[in-house]
């Protein structure tokens, strides 16, 4: 899967695909309904303005939800206003099993606009959708987290069961607001795509609009980057670095870096690319957390080889423990003890 589907359909770049509520971008109809170009139409010009002044308005529907009661639903709008997930409010359409539709928003659409709404989603008779308005990313975000909340509520984030998948082509660079300059996603050792190498070197990474910094050539090269993940965790990344000169000088040009301060920190690199490096590239695995989640375990804490508690002190090994004064000397530290 991809990095941009994964984000549109899911939310995050680790998804959980153990089941569905895949996520509807209402106002930007993106990868999730790519023939639907007018979905946005179902929500516009209702004159309902926590929709209409939203960044991006997004919905997932619950199966089987729809006989959810006032407080029930109550509790679910709480719980999206929690700090931690941090948005204003939550919109219900209810698809009862009779054909009907119910919604929190009645006053501004129609029953006939609802059921197109949950149509939109892949709600069926029965199902609760359930649409969050805000900020893109932290509408996205709390759209997501309430995704993983709900599938958990239902039953269907088992621990028996597990999905593996390959996430791929993660953008290379994001862009840094405060400095307007672009820094990279995960290194900047890491190599772009090989068809978007052209671009990366044809270039200039300044970006001269920050206000349009999203139609900048930079945006949209690709890290020849790959995640392997499980049941929504991540479990394993790495990449195919660069070993090119040229390529690793416009990296660090991208970063901000100048000619001096390149050779001043990575001349050693650089000048060893001039002999001829060979591709390359790896992937690492976080085996603890793999072990964690085929133990059942929220936690890695029981399955590291040598866990530390919350003082940092590793109780199996008994450290840090006291060093004589011999050891002291031979390290060449000066220990100055002051009386009270």
């Amino acid at each position: 899967m991809t990095w941009e589907e994964a984000m549109w359909t899911y939310g995050n770049d680790k998804p959980d695909i153990r089941f569905g509520m895949q996520l509807c971008n209402l106002k930007f109809p993106g990868h999730t309904f790519p023939d639907r170009k007018n979905i946005a139409e179902l929500i516009n010009g209702a004159d309902f303005k926590v929709f209409d002044e939203a960044e991006t308005v997004i919905a997932i529907a619950a199966p089987g939800c729809s006989e959810y009661t006032r407080k029930q639903t109550d509790e679910l709008t709480e719980w999206v206003k929690r700090p931690q997930i941090g948005m204003k409010g939550l919109v219900f359409i209810k698809c009862n099993a009779d054909g009907s539709f119910k919604s929190s928003v009645d006053k501004f659409y129609s029953e006939e606009k609802l059921k197109a709404i949950a149509e939109a989603t892949g709600a069926k008779a029965g199902d609760l959708v359930l649409i969050l308005a805000g900020a893109e990313e932290r509408t996205r975000k709390a759209t997501s987290e309430l995704r993983l909340e709900l599938g958990k509520r239902l039953g269907f984030r088992k621990d028996d069961e597990f999905k593996l998948l390959w996430v791929l082509d993660f953008p290379l660079f994001e862009y840094d607001e405060e400095g307007n300059r672009w820094v990279a996603r995960h290194h900047p050792f890491t190599s772009p795509k090989p068809s978007d190498i052209d671009t990366m070197i044809s270039n200039d990474p300044s970006i001269p609009n920050a206000a349009e910094y999203l139609k900048h050539p930079y945006a949209g090269i690709r890290a020849n980057a790959y995640d392997m993940v499980l049941n929504g965790n991540e479990i394993g990344g790495g990449s195919i670095r660069i070993y090119q000169r040229e390529l690793q000088e416009k990296m660090f040009a991208a970063l901000g870096m100048d000619e001096e301060e390149q050779q001043h920190k990575f001349g050693f690199l650089l000048g060893a690319f001039e002999y001829g490096a060979p591709p390359h590239g790896g992937i690492a695995f976080g085996f603890d957390r793999l072990c964690s989640i085929l133990g059942g375990s929220e936690s890695i804490r029981d399955f590291i080889a040598f866990p530390k508690n919350n003082s940092g002190r590793d109780v199996m090994l008994d450290a840090p423990a006291a060093i004589d004064n011999k050891q002291f000397d031979e390290l060449q530290i000066r220990l100055d003890l002051k009386e009270e």
